[in-house]
């Protein structure tokens, strides 16, 4: 019996991409996270990352920002720390020797955007978006899995009912702007 990827291989390329688009959603946010390691591993030269945070550092991110991260976004911390694909950035939490212990990124910026009492306290900052939002997850809010929405926070969200809603979950929202950002620059 010939395996399953001679079918697949045979399909023509809109049934590849509409399966690859069902497979994504149907995909665990820690299992996109999976995907996204594997895909940034398989590109060096298009992507860095800072290292994967140690359990401890893991443990301390949470208690300063008084919250559990959602599995596939604790994932990525502990695979990969931050990284930078081809010019999209995810925060992640990293240390630099010129600021030594202080954690950044997502904790840093997160306590940073609190300053701003029209800030939700429940958001933690992910990612700036280029235009004076910071995407966030949304951890007033989790799934079965305990996944929270990715979201996209800016001064005049209130006035527009809140939060713009871009992804389920961290996983699937990092996993497709990467593979967007890899796109763009190859």
């Amino acid at each position: 019996m010939m395996p399953a990827v001679t079918t697949w291989s045979r399909a023509p390329p809109a049934i590849h991409r509409a399966i690859r688009i069902d497979t994504l959603r149907q995909m665990s946010g820690v299992a996109s996270v999976v995907t996204l390691v594997e895909l940034l591993r398989d590109n060096p030269e298009s992507c860095r990352w800072t290292g994967g945070l140690s359990p401890e550092d893991l443990d301390r991110a949470e208690r300063e920002l008084g919250t559990a991260f959602p599995p596939a976004y604790r994932r990525f911390l502990a695979e990969l720390g931050s990284c930078d694909v081809d010019g999209t950035e995810f925060l992640g939490v990293y240390r630099t020797p010129a600021i030594g212990d202080t954690l950044l990124g997502t904790v840093s910026e997160t306590l940073q955007a609190r300053t701003d009492p029209r800030f939700p306290p429940d958001l933690l900052v992910i990612q700036h978006d280029g235009m004076g939002g910071l995407v966030s997850l949304d951890v007033s809010r989790r799934d079965d899995a305990g996944e929270s929405p990715v979201v996209v926070w800016d001064p005049g969200s209130a006035d527009r009912g809140g939060p713009e809603r871009l992804a389920d979950d961290f996983g699937a929202y990092a996993l497709r702007q990467c593979r967007r950002a890899l796109t763009r620059g190859g």
